[in-house]
């Protein structure tokens, strides 16, 4: 039971990717994870994942900065795309990292000595460890691909258009296509407060406002230890619930400028012109981000991203010290390679 409930955690936590990442490839990011934090530098990434015992299990590599690799991936827009994709896929395996480290304490736990018992007979003496294999992993980013398409882009044009049959003041350009973005809203924020229910992925939201602290305490200089880190906000606006919100509502304004009427016609556009909106919301969270102070808290940028640190209530919750303790450990473990690497850090 432990086991099949910790793969719902992984599916679950998944879906929830895009609004747990922050990527920004010059700055100091992360992203919460199963009882755990991955934080990542420019040229280097750790985790940090607290095992059902009380170990913290840790793990790090080096990263290749994409605009590094081509100056095209630096230009701006095209750079948005490239680092969220970037960011997504390092924080799927951070995610299934996570996953396999308690599954494998589970495997190993007394309790469920007949099944490992059985999973030894059945490989000829030899203990087999259970874990989310890349085939598993693969399906789930296909099925959470979907269910993104379905859930916020099908399922709000659905409704709208059937308004539009009832009443047709909804099928005016402007109006169409502000209805629309706002039951795709309506929809990501219910989903959102659901989730934040179980008490599993309150948890991981828990490690997600220890991750913002930790990520605000390196930026301002701060000595990297629990007493130090609690004393910051879990609001931070280089966050994945910033990003999203941001890319619903440019997205509104974007269709509202194409005039399209058929069905399929406004389906297909939302599909197309998702990397250039994701480009472009990925400019004005990094613009915003640089300029976030108390002092310039009222400006258009700021405004701009204000939905999202609002979200933030929801999507981060106050850690325990346990949970910043591992924010802190990961932060470490990236920073340790970031400085072998001879990495220069620009603080936002």
């Amino acid at each position: 039971m432990r086991r099949w409930r910790q793969i719902l955690r992984f599916l679950a936590a998944v879906q929830l990717l895009p609004a747990l990442e922050s990527g920004e490839e010059t700055l100091v990011g992360g992203q919460a994870v199963l009882e755990g934090v991955m934080m990542r530098s420019p040229h280097a990434w750790g985790i940090a994942v607290r095992k059902p015992s009380g170990e913290i299990v840790t793990h790090s590599e080096p990263l290749e900065r994409p605009s590094e690799q081509h100056k095209w991936m630096g230009w701006p827009v095209v750079r948005g795309v490239m680092t969220l994709g970037h960011a997504m896929t390092l924080g799927f395996r951070a995610l299934k990292f996570s996953a396999n480290a308690a599954l494998e304490e589970i495997t190993a736990d007394p309790a469920n000595e007949a099944q490992s018992e059985t999973l030894r007979n059945s490989n000829n003496g030899q203990g087999k460890k259970f874990e989310i294999t890349g085939w598993m992993a693969g399906l789930n980013m296909a099925f959470s691909i979907a269910f993104f398409i379905f859930m916020y882009k099908y399922l709000p044009l659905v409704a709208t258009t059937e308004l539009k049959r009832v009443n047709p003041v909804f099928g005016q350009q402007f109006v169409f296509n502000l209805v629309d973005g706002l039951i795709r809203i309506a929809m990501f924020l219910l989903f959102v407060w659901a989730v934040s229910l179980w008490k599993d992925i309150r948890r991981v939201y828990e490690y997600h406002g220890a991750e913002h602290k930790t990520v605000f305490a390196f930026e301002n200089g701060d000595p990297l230890e629990t007493a130090a880190v609690q004393k910051y906000s879990t609001y931070h606006p280089r966050c994945g619930t910033s990003f999203l919100m941001t890319v619903m509502i440019i997205s509104m304004f974007v269709y509202m400028a194409i005039p399209v009427q058929t069905f399929w016609a406004r389906f297909a556009i939302r599909i197309a012109l998702l990397p250039l909106i994701a480009g472009v919301s990925y400019e004005i969270i990094r613009f915003a981000a640089k300029r976030f102070s108390a002092k310039r808290g009222r400006s258009l940028f700021a405004l701009m991203t204000a939905p999202g640190l609002w979200l933030q209530r929801i999507t981060t919750q106050p850690p325990d010290d346990r949970e910043v303790e591992c924010a802190i450990v990961a932060l470490d473990e990236a920073m340790k390679l970031e400085k072998q690497r001879g990495g220069e850090l620009v603080i936002a």
